[in-house]
């Protein structure tokens, strides 16, 4: 067994054991694709579900823009080997959570700031991406999947299918595509990538649904319950989102044995 086998185990039995709050996922509004042609409205609690997601992505930006002044302090003394400069990591907001905490994601929070929103340890989020890539490594570039509901996150992620040879799926999650064979848009992945597991949960619903193992940037107020693996990281903020996509993508490359081709500048939108 290689090192990066040991630690990949160690890491997803943390994640299993794990002590999950229970999460409530929106309830479906749509007829599945599987007995409706067209996915019929959404419903006033989906509406309210996406109105709240686009105003915790407004804050998440205002935080971002505001600077990384209270935010020196984002990993424990020990000295570590990051994939960029850890102001790098402070200039894109990936180190900043929300003002809720599940107990799933206390392990992965450094501290809390004083206006209440906690710190990610970026140390963390940067081991947690390597692991991310040497679990991807192992998969058919066209047998891994990519999701993201939030808008900042649709960009980058389509960017990340793109340089690793993956499939994207981003907006609405038609409910069926991993489940419902009759389903025209119907696919058979080995492995999710989730941007979010509270906006994307319908794809984490069918991924688990179809046994298939879940990859997910969790933000401190996340559930963990279905995740195989997770990338600690703020999920809201369009900087933070670019460079997380970005790393995994250059690192699954380099785990492949390809040249890493791509820039941040590439996973950024003009959004």
């Amino acid at each position: 067994m290689t090192d990066n086998d040991a630690e990949q185990e160690e890491l997803e039995a943390e994640d299993a054991d794990a002590e999950p709050e229970p999460a409530e996922e929106p309830e479906p509004s749509e007829e599945s694709a599987a007995t409706a042609d067209e996915p019929a409205a959404e419903s006033d609690a989906e509406a309210a579900a996406a109105a709240a997601e686009d105003e915790a992505e407004t804050d998440a930006e205002e935080v971002e823009d505001a600077g990384p002044d209270l935010d020196e302090d984002v990993m424990s003394d020990e000295e570590a080997d990051l994939l960029i400069p850890v102001e790098d990591y402070l200039g894109a907001g990936v180190h900043i959570g929300t003002q809720q905490k599940t107990t799933d994601m206390d392990r992965f929070i450094h501290r809390v700031r004083t206006d209440g929103l906690y710190v990610l340890d970026v140390s963390q989020t940067d081991r947690r991406i390597r692991t991310a890539a040497d679990f991807l490594a192992n998969y058919s570039p066209e047998q891994i999947l990519v999701t993201s509901s939030r808008q900042y996150g649709r960009f980058p992620a389509e960017k990340f299918a793109e340089a690793v040879g993956a499939r994207a799926r981003t907006g609405r999650f038609i409910p069926g595509t991993l489940t419902n064979p009759k389903y025209e848009g119907y696919i058979e992945p080995d492995v999710v990538v989730v941007t979010d597991p509270i906006g994307d949960s319908q794809a984490v619903k069918e991924a688990i649904t179809v046994g298939i193992p879940v990859i997910a940037m969790c933000d401190s107020n996340n559930s963990t319950s279905n995740v195989d693996l997770v990338i600690p990281t703020n999920n809201k903020g369009r900087k933070a989102l670019s460079v997380v996509y970005w790393l995994l993508a250059n690192e699954t490359l380099d785990r492949r044995g390809a040249e890493p081709a791509y820039a941040l500048d590439d996973f950024e939108s003009e959004i």
